[in-house]
């Protein structure tokens, strides 16, 4: 599995994002590879989930997979909430 989390410019919230989701892989003794990057490094990559800003919907590009759109992308107890069923399904 392959997660990816985006911010619009730059690295460091979405490289918050991963080391969060890492954390929840790791309580539940699940695997993925997990990477941070930025918007323009999106279209045309494969992925299982993108985890992004709410703010972030309207000009996200088009990707074969779910998006997740995160209101507040430093708040642990919303990226569970949201990435948890998927990583259950």
């Amino acid at each position: 599995m392959k997660i990816v989390t985006v911010c619009g410019m730059g690295f460091g919230t979405s490289l918050m994002v991963k080391m969060s989701i890492d954390d929840i892989l790791k309580e539940l003794g699940k695997q993925a590879d997990t990477q941070a990057m930025d918007m323009g490094s999106v279209k045309g990559l494969d992925a299982d989930l993108f985890v992004t800003s709410k703010e972030m919907e309207s000009s996200f590009p088009e990707v074969d997979a779910p998006v997740i759109y995160l209101d507040n992308m430093t708040n642990k107890a919303e990226i569970k909430e949201k990435v948890i069923p998927f990583l259950n399904r």
